[in-house]
This record gives structure tokens, C-alpha cells and sequence, in this order.
């Protein structure tokens, strides 16, 4: 019996990974979705690395290529809290360049060995000293060695990608429909700069929704960050507190998202618990099929909250950044068993064969 179900391929043959980041899908909710009402999320895992850093790591280099700021063979350092450091490890490693990360200590034990197993270098720094001190060492490494330094909170490269690519998508996807909020937490701020920047001038009538965890308001707070000359952090924003949403809301606010503050890209700005954003994940994957980590359950809970809010008609969009796999050594799986539950056990005893011991 043949299936029904068939493919068409893309089309066409690549000649480098970095050729199929991008062009992510946007995929209807349906089980979770109050009635009546559309929601999508913009799937970011569909990147071939597996997170919207993607985007941001080929353009910070293809654009220092073009601008000479980054010469044939030298190291590139950065810091990062792993996608973006992910990101970069698979486009120097298609690129050729060496390529070493700073990363604070909290984070992941899988996003490390990812990096690693892509070919990166990466020093950990001390917990305590949260983003702002491996930030710091990527600085210091970069001036000691004159090394290139990603600055991926900072170079337009970031925002700018998305402008000319996450938006555009958008904006081709919904062609012709409607588009009430776009919703999207931040990390460095590329993705609500970078959209704010196309959706403000052709689809002013789209809401942007930023959001940020709830015990570290650093944009909420409204005191300003401050910075040297080069528009970098000049210390650590008082009122960011550790949080459980890797990859949100460094210790500072970064230059690129400044901007979007500046330029009011955003027209509410929604905190979420971390314990929500880990809910939400569980019950995408659960009730959708939907595979993504702590910042997209966070993402999604606040979608959710509009959603359920909205008037008949409503469509939302939700951007989903990364996969749930480099979560496994975190909060998010505590509650997964490792062996099988009480009900697994029963289920294997029911039969003769193959049975398995209780734990």
C-alpha cells in the first residue's frame, strides 16, 4: 500500500551547510490553542545547528570576511551561553578558522560538548562571576592574542541578519494575512531589533511582545545600563538576579537590543517565571510534537497568555529558538526518569517475555 504522505525535496543541492540556515517554518497550534484563535511558532531547531543563533553566527563572520576585520585563518573568541557559541563552531568549521569560547560554568554540560565536538576551544569561568565575567575573558583573550572578537552583543551583524532574514520571512509567510503579535523573548536582542526593524515600517499594526524572566526585569527595571565607548557593558545590571532560562537575559543589556528599546520596536514587555517556560516546553512536546528548550516554553507561555486573552480572528506568532536536547543536563528533564516509572514496570510485567526488574 502506497502512503499518502510525500515529499518534494528542496529543490536544490547545497554547496555548504551554511547554505541551509534559515527559511525555519512556521507551524500551527493545534491542541494548545484556545479556539478560535491561530498560533504559530517559528520553528528556529529547523536551522542546521539547531537554534536561531545560527543566523547570527554566519552573518558576524561573512560580514567581518567582507569587511577585512577578519583575516584568513585567524582564531575568532567569543562569549556565550551555547547556541551562539554552537552556531559559530559549526560555521568556522565549515569556514576554516579556529575558534574559542568563553562560557560560564551554569550553563549545560551537553552545550559544551557540543562546541567541542565541533571543534571549538572553551574556557569556563566561575558562576559567580555570571555573563559579565565571561564576557570579560573573551575581551581579554581577544586583546592579548589579537584575536577576532565575535561582539555579538554588540556588531549590527546581529540585528542585521534579521532584518534581512527572520523578518522577511515573516513578512512572506503572512503575506496577505493577518498578523496581530509577534511574540519573542531575548538573548542579545538581534532577533526583536532586527524584526522590529521591518515590522514597524510595513506591518505597524503587528504587536511585538518582548518578554524577560521574572526574577531578572533588567529592561523591566528601567535603570540604564552603562557602557564604555565602544558600547560595551561597562559592569553588571543591578537588578538581574540567576535564572533558569538559558540563553535569555545576560547580566547586562546588550548594544543590540538597546536599540529596540530606544526605538520602542516593542509594545509590551511581559515577564514569565522560569518554572512556567519549563511547563510550556513539557506541554509542546507533549501535546504538540514540539521539541524546544526553557526560552521557547518561556516564549510560548506568554503567547499563550495573549492567546488566551484575544479577541476571535487573532493570530499570533511565537518564535521558538532552539531544540530541548541541549537541556538534558538541566532543570527542564529533572523530573524525566532515567529507568521506567511505576507504570512501565507494570506494562512489562503484563507480558511474559522480556521482563525488567522495578529500579
Amino acid at each position: 500500500m502506497t502512503s499518502s504522505r510525500t515529499t518534494k525535496g528542496r529543490g536544490k543541492l547545497y554547496d555548504t551547510i551554511l547554505d541551509t540556515i534559515g527559511d525555519t517554518p512556521c507551524v500551527r497550534i493545534n491542541s494548545l490553542s484556545p479556539k478560535g484563535v491561530r498560533l504559530y511558532v517559528k520553528a528556529e531547531a529547523f536551522n542546521p545547528a539547531a537554534s536561531v543563533k545560527d543566523r547570527l553566527a554566519v552573518s558576524i563572520i561573512e560580514e567581518a570576511e567582507r569587511s577585512g576585520a577578519l583575516k584568513p585563518g585567524q582564531t575568532v573568541v567569543e562569549a556565550t551561553s551555547g547556541n551562539t557559541g554552537i552556531g559559530l563552531a559549526m560555521v568556522c568549521a565549515a569556514k576554516g578558522y579556529p575558534l574559542v569560547l568563553t562560557m560560564a560554568e551554569s550553563f549545560s554540560v551537553e552545550r559544551r560538548k557540543l562546541m567541542r565536538f565541533l571543534g571549538a576551544k572553551v574556557v569556563l569561568t566561575p558562576k559567580e562571576k555570571k555573563g559579565f565575567g565571561m564576557y570579560n575573558k573573551a575581551v581579554e583573550l581577544a586583546d592579548a592574542n589579537g584575536w577576532f572578537l565575535a561582539s555579538q552583543f554588540e556588531t549590527d551583524a546581529n540585528a542585521k541578519i534579521h532584518e534581512n532574514t527572520t523578518a522577511r520571512e515573516i513578512m512572506a509567510d503572512f503575506e496577505g494575512d493577518r498578523l496581530d503579535y509577534v511574540v519573542t523573548g531575548y538573548g542579545t536582542g538581534g532577533t526583536v531589533s532586527g524584526i522590529g526593524r521591518v515590522l514597524r515600517k510595513e506591518r505597524p499594526d503587528t504587536k511585538i511582545i518582548l518578554s524577560e524572566p521574572a526574577n531578572a526585569q533588567i529592561v523591566g527595571s528601567g535603570t540604564t545600563q552603562g557602557r564604555n565607548e565602544a558600547g560595551q557593558p561597562a559592569h553588571s545590571h543591578p537588578a538581574f538576579e540567576p535564572h533558569p532560562v538559558q540563553g535569555w537575559t545576560p547580566d547586562f543589556i546588550p548594544l543590540v537590543l538597546q536599540e529596540a528599546i530606544d526605538n520602542k520596536y516593542y509594545d509590551d514587555l511581559i515577564p514569565v517565571a522560569g518554572p512556567v517556560g519549563m511547563e510550556w516546553s513539557r506541554k509542546l512536546a507533549q501535546k504538540e510534537g514540539i521539541f524546544t528548550g526553557v526560552s521557547g516554553g518561556a516564549t510560548f507561555a506568554i503567547a499563550m497568555q495573549i492567546a488566551e486573552e484575544a479577541s476571535e480572528g487573532t493570530v499570533i506568532l511565537c518564535m521558538l529558538p532552539d531544540t530541548g536536547e541541549r537541556y538534558l543536563s538541566s532543570p527542564l528533564f529533572e523530573a524525566v526518569p532515567d529507568y521506567m516509572t511505576e507504570e512501565e514496570v507494570a506494562l512489562s510485567h503484563s507480558t511474559p517475555s522480556c521482563q525488567m526488574p522495578a529500579a
